[in-house]
């Protein structure tokens, strides 16, 4: 079925899906699975999105690279001055970041080819409701409909005009994977997980880092003892730490980024990532001609158990949706999109996901905060335990890593993971597990895990949870899944 675009036949999908980032990427697959004609519109050169261009595989990709090279992991046995190559590079960052996101692209690509489902490069804008006109990189234009319709466009930068961008020395959270050379030291603007992420891994590599971020706290949505471990862990690695200052001014002197901020500190680095916030990539899509608008940072709103915007046929999901902004949840909501479209009805997902920092060292949580359960007044108790305290963490050579487990004191339900250390993000999904299935303590205390593991953390800071119980005078048996 054909509509008129002008004077030429305009070709009709079931599906437009405008950004091939995980949500993008899920629903065109999902709604492909389910015999539809579906189309892509990438405006970047190769398909993946923000995720794997300039976000998440980027930045782990970054990461991992520098632990190894740095032989960070090895540091516990050999000293902080150690290293496995003596003289790294940015050359040798890029190295492995442009091979892991070839890899990364032809896999995409291949799923795309394997599904039937079609890709057109250029930038969309809606010319109705239905619509998309779609111009390529060589300024040619042409339209496409489609009955249904997904925005999973993502984010970009937030660029303030205070932020000197022009200058070669001042960067953005999407140039950093471009960087010419590594600083001697650098000021990062923002402590979001972004600016702690680049923060911590810049730091790995011995650069002077200073963070700087004008609210008192950063990470709020994490436990706050988890937070306190972390922050100590910077200190003790001599990252400078400007909290509950906003910035004045930066400008470049003598090629130097100088940030001045409104308490009169001056902070002078070689080099400066502001990555204090992101905004909905939502400002070339022409919104109002489909009847959609836009918050103040370039988000839709969504009903989030459809991911429906305010124009029923439209969805919306992924990063420009908003909070939490994490590649796992933006896969879902694309496939939770495209099910709805078609009129599939998909059990919800389970109520606790996993929120993973990337740091050095990882942070993983998952269900209830501490903070979180005292606001509720629901009774608790905490088990804790140190990596050092296991076997494997010897044999790692960690000194540091924690994991805070919270029970009720009523049922001895689990209420909540937060890990700090070496494979947090991965040890976490125990963790999600117990809790999506009502688990308790009993789980942990019973069951034999692999040895050594650093997964024991969870039976040591279950005892612990379990003694401290006792003392508080608990007198209710261990519940099992069942019946808590």
């Amino acid at each position: 079925m054909t509509l008129l675009c002008g004077r030429m036949a305009t070709p009709r999908y079931d599906l437009l899906v405008i950004g091939s980032g995980p949500s993008g990427r899920r629903a065109a697959i999902q709604a492909a699975k389910l015999g539809k004609q579906v189309l892509v519109i990438e405006r970047g050169r190769r398909v993946g999105g923000v995720s794997v261009h300039t976000g998440t595989i980027p930045s782990k990709t970054l990461r991992e690279t520098v632990l190894n090279l740095s032989g960070w992991r090895e540091r516990g046995f050999y000293g902080r001055g150690y290293r496995v190559k003596q003289d790294i590079s940015a050359a040798d960052l890029m190295r492995r970041l442009h091979k892991t996101l070839d890899h990364e692209v032809e896999v995409l690509e291949h799923q795309f080819a394997r599904n039937g489902v079609h890709v057109l490069s250029g930038a969309g804008r809606f010319t109705d409701p239905h619509t998309i006109e779609v111009t390529s990189a060589e300024g040619e234009a042409r339209c496409v409909a489609g009955d249904k319709i997904l925005i999973a466009v993502g984010t970009e930068p937030y660029r303030p005009a205070y932020i000197p961008f022009e200058e070669p020395s001042v960067f953005d959270g999407d140039e950093l994977i471009e960087l010419p050379r590594l600083p001697r030291s650098l000021t990062v603007i923002g402590a979001g997980v972004i600016g702690v992420e680049y923060a911590t891994i810049f730091s790995a590599l011995d650069v002077a880092v200073t963070l700087v971020e004008p609210r008192d706290t950063i990470l709020d949505f994490v436990d706050r003892e988890i937070v306190a471990e972390f922050i100590h862990e910077l200190r003790d690695r001599n990252v400078g730490l400007r909290l509950g200052t906003p910035v004045e001014s930066v400008a470049v002197e003598n090629g130097r980024p100088v940030c001045r901020l409104k308490d009169g500190r001056v902070i002078a680095n070689e080099m400066l990532l502001f990555a204090a916030g992101r905004i909905g990539a939502t400002a070339q899509l022409d919104l109002p001609a489909a009847g959609l608008i836009a918050d103040e940072r370039g988000r839709l709103p969504v009903e989030p158990t459809t991911m429906q915007t305010s124009v029923p046929h439209i969805y919306a999901a992924g990063d420009v949706i908003g909070f939490p902004s994490l590649a796992s949840t933006s896969l879902e909501q694309g496939r939770l999109a495209a099910c709805h479209a078609f009129g599939l009805a998909p059990p919800p997902p389970p109520k606790y996901f996993p929120y993973g920092i990337y740091a050095v060292p990882e942070i993983s949580t998952v269900g209830l905060t501490e903070e979180e359960v005292r606001a509720r007044h629901i009774p608790y108790e905490v088990g804790t335990a140190r990596f050092r305290e296991t076997s494997r963490g010897h044999i790692m050579g960690l000194d540091s890593g924690m994991m805070k487990m919270l029970f009720s004191l009523k049922t001895h339900r689990l209420l909540g993971v937060h890990i700090i250390g070496e494979g947090a993000t991965e040890l976490i999904h125990i963790g999600q597990a117990v809790l999506n299935l009502k688990g308790g303590i009993d789980y942990f205390m019973e069951n034999t895990f692999n040895y050594p593991t650093l997964a024991e953390a969870y039976k040591i800071a279950a005892l612990d949870a379990w003694n401290r119980l006792q003392a508080a005078g608990a007198s209710v048996p261990v519940e099992s899944a069942a019946s808590a």
